[in-house]
């Protein structure tokens, strides 16, 4: 995770328009990528973006306020996203989400003081048939109970 400085921020975001282009279309994938090098999208890279865009910044930040992986605060290092559907509930997340809070020391929503994990819950991960899972930056761990959840969390640690 590089640390925001305006001037790199503006080079890059111009570097990803002309990777991309200026359409509206550009939108996602240039806001994709910004997350991906600083882990969360400002206010000054939302502003720069919808200047580069010719949008309204409010269009800029609607679209980061719908997509659950995006992010307009900073968040941890390794985003921990445990699912909450009603499968994965059936099959024991409750239990998970305690021995995971009590492992990390924090509530969901909450990133841990040292900044290397964020906890969340998601809507979905789409391991209905593998439930309960959970998803650790982008890998995906199925038929989980406390024990292993806290394990892999340690290792993230």
């Amino acid at each position: 995770m590089l640390v925001y400085e305006k001037n790199a921020v503006s080079e890059f975001i111009s570097e990803l328009t002309d990777k991309y282009g200026t359409k509206r279309s550009s939108l996602l994938p240039i806001l994709q990528e910004i997350q991906h090098r600083y882990n969360y999208v400002s206010d000054f890279a939302q502003q720069e973006v919808a200047r580069m865009l010719d949008i309204h910044p409010v269009e800029v930040n609607g679209v980061i306020s719908f997509y659950a992986f995006l992010y307009d605060k900073p968040r941890g290092r390794n985003i921990v996203r445990l699912c909450k559907t009603i499968i994965c509930n059936l099959a024991g997340t409750k239990a998970i989400a305690d021995a995971v809070r009590r492992e990390l020391g924090i509530e969901f929503g909450e990133t841990t003081k040292d900044g290397r994990i964020t906890l969340e819950y998601a809507n979905c991960i789409g391991m209905c048939d593998h439930s309960p899972a959970m998803l650790v930056n982008d890998q995906v761990f199925s038929g989980l109970d406390p024990e292993t959840a806290c394990k892999i969390l340690r290792e993230v640690k």
